[in-house]
């Protein structure tokens, strides 16, 4: 089993009917082309400053789909993207996101932070 104690889960959250998003896509190409390079920049520099706690990168995710007992079905959400961080307390985790560039540049409008739990009765 792995450790878990001091990880936590970010979740990058947005909507697209936002009105965030909104202003994101009434930015010309140009606008929102250099808005895209600079919240890269600022992600690979809070990556940076950060390397030592990222435990997982994650990355972007892509299309839902929901199964349950009716099936698979398509669905959508606001999760965006995931990264797993470690850090001294929850709150410590949590302040790593302060200004981050997802909702600072980006069109994002938050990141939500949840500590991993270990697996119940998993030693």
């Amino acid at each position: 089993m792995s450790d878990n104690s001091n990880t936590y889960l970010a979740v990058f959250l947005g909507s697209r009917t936002s009105s965030s998003w909104k202003a994101w896509e009434a930015l010309s190409e140009d606008e929102r082309r250099a808005r895209e390079r600079e919240g890269m920049a600022a992600w690979h520099a809070w990556v940076d400053k950060y390397k030592d706690a990222i435990a997982a990168m994650g990355g972007p995710l892509g299309k839902t789909k929901r199964i349950d007992k009716a099936g698979v079905n398509d669905i959508a959400n606001e999760m965006g993207a995931f990264t797993v961080v470690r850090a001294a307390s929850h709150e410590d985790a949590a302040k790593m996101f302060v200004n981050h560039p997802h909702f600072a540049i980006f069109p994002g409008e938050r990141v939500e932070i949840m500590p991993v739990l270990p697996i119940p009765g998993g030693g």
